[in-house]
């Protein structure tokens, strides 16, 4: 992608100023990015969402990072050791400095972990990859040590998930502070610049960082949620690179030769979360007469597995995402830590799920109202309205209400839906990651199920994860695990869908490293040559 040259505004000539002279030495070159889902905070602890983090691998870092392939390498800490089968501990790289040139040290750990699963108005925070932590001991400045309740073989892979703040820009600083770039200091490769909610964030490039500096001065990460607008920004030059590239344009921007499309299996589950909060009424559903219904139907395993079954997940794949999602009846991908061979996509059957339906006493079943959000997912509104017209198929008289997702997510998480669509990418590579935050037991103390916005809760399941995490032999843990994610498919804690292809597009001339974790960032992305 060719880079244009800009005036810079102010604001970018003083960040550029702080600096140095390198500077002015590597060029002014700008990245334009264009994300199709919205960063709805800066702070990199406010919501475990994949664009807020996207933006946070900018401008923090983390002890232990993960690579394109979901792989932990050394990030903030150069090595970490088993002390006892309690205790784990990690050495801080020497010399690293934040963004205000403070140092960095492990008090700024300690008070990480202190901090991140307690974000006030959090709407789904990073409590559960802290979970296993009881305390932590700052040996020195450049070592620390948590210690466990039990032994936690997962913690470096889980800690990867954790961006590491400034004890003295973030100790009694709100998320207002962060967005303001009040708190946003990092030691990541870009410094903040400025924030636009629902437009874009401005960062530039930290010319001190430990891995060098990166090749671009400035980046502009702009949100375009709108699918036909994000594609037209790239062919028009206005950006250099998109995220979630539509599928009806892929096929175009494949031929086209001002532009690359790079692609990799992602991680990421789209699926259906009904609610379980609610033992009686639930909103957004009703009888066939519009009258409230005494008792929450999804409750009922006959109406969750009809509603599954009444799916053709073969037909979503292939006609509404146009051969950019894989049919699935789990949350991982085959070849992934803890995906079980045994638990197969269910079969479409509209004549099984109306008896299942009849069993449970809805003979001419009932109605309500999907909601999903209108851009966030690649076809996600109308993955909703494909599956609606499936479920009235069955006697389900379903709506669909799309909203933006900063709406959405909020009142998801507040249980106001009785239905949704939703995602959830499980960039630790394994299935624990959502046996704790989405299937888990919502429980604030013991941090799990922090993103479990419909608050399925089954004792047996969080028994046996809890079990899994605490298994060191990586055998006998997956196979604990693949016993978790029948128990969980059986019981239809969620209603899988498909897993996405994760592809990007940019302009001739650059390349950029495609992340099963589907993050988009500058780092990723390089001149072709």
């Amino acid at each position: 992608m060719p880079m244009r040259r800009t005036v810079l505004p102010c604001t970018i000539l003083a960040a550029l100023a702080l600096a140095g002279p390198a500077a002015a030495q590597r060029g002014t070159e700008v990245l334009n990015i264009g994300i199709g889902g919205s960063v709805t905070s800066v702070d990199p602890h406010f919501y475990n969402a994949s664009p807020n983090n996207s933006l946070s691998m900018h401008i923090f870092d983390r002890l232990v990072e993960r690579d394109a392939l979901a792989q932990p390498y050394p990030g903030l800490a150069e090595s970490w050791r088993v002390v006892s089968d309690t205790v784990w501990e990690f050495r801080l790289r020497p010399g690293i400095t934040w963004h205000d040139g403070r140092d960095f040290t492990a008090e700024d750990v300690a008070f990480t972990i202190r901090r991140a699963p307690n974000v006030p108005g959090s709407p789904g925070g990073f409590g559960g990859f802290l979970r296993a932590i009881e305390r932590v001991e700052v040996v020195d400045p450049l070592t620390v040590r948590f210690h466990t309740a039990k032994p936690h073989p997962l913690l470096p892979t889980e800690l990867a998930s954790v961006a590491i703040i400034a004890r003295h820009a973030a100790e009694g600083a709100a998320t207002e502070d962060y967005n303001s770039g009040k708190a946003a200091i990092g030691t990541g490769p870009y410094r903040f610049v400025g924030y636009r909610p629902g437009d874009r964030t401005e960062l530039a490039r930290n010319e001190g960082y430990f891995r060098g500096a990166e090749p671009w001065a400035r980046v502009n990460y702009r949100f375009i949620g709108n699918d036909g607008a994000r594609t037209a920004a790239l062919l028009a030059g206005d950006v250099d690179v998109i995220d979630q590239v539509p599928s009806t344009d892929l096929a175009r921007l494949k031929r086209d030769n001002k532009v690359t499309v790079s692609e990799v299996q992602g991680l990421r589950l789209i699926y259906l979360v009904m609610d379980h909060s609610r033992r009686g009424e639930v909103p957004f559903v009703s009888d066939n007469d519009g009258k409230p219904m005494a008792t929450n139907p999804f409750l009922d395993l006959r109406v969750r597995r009809a509603l599954s079954m009444a799916i053709n997940r073969q037909a979503l794949a292939e006609r509404v995402m146009e051969g950019t999602a894989q049919p699935t009846g789990q949350w991982l991908p085959e070849g992934t830590f803890g995906y079980n061979p045994d638990v197969r996509p269910p079969a479409h059957d509209p004549e099984g799920a109306r008896k299942l339906l009849a069993e449970a006493g809805f003979p001419q079943g009932f109605r309500m109202t999907l909601h999903s959000p209108n851009d966030r997912y690649p076809n996600d509104s109308k993955a909703a309205q494909a599956v609606a017209q499936m479920f009235s198929r069955i006697g389900i008289r379903t709506e669909v209400e799309a909203v933006p997702w900063a709406s959405f997510s909020q009142r998801s998480n507040r249980q106001d839906y009785a239905i949704r669509l939703s995602g959830w990418g499980s960039v630790t590579g394994e299935a624990s990651y959502a046996l704790v935050n989405i299937l888990g037991t919502f429980d604030r103390e013991k941090r799990t199920g922090a993103s479990n916005s419909g608050r399925y809760s089954n004792p047996d399941l969080d028994a046996l994860t809890e079990r899994a995490a605490a298994t060191i032999d990586d055998a006998t843990r997956e196979r604990l695990l693949r016993e978790a994610v029948k128990l969980a498919m059986d019981e239809v804690a969620i209603i899988p869908l498909f897993q996405l292809v994760n592809s990007w597009g940019l302009k001739r001339g650059l390349r950029y490293e495609a992340r099963m974790d589907e993050r988009t960032t500058a780092m990723a992305t390089r001149p072709a040559n």
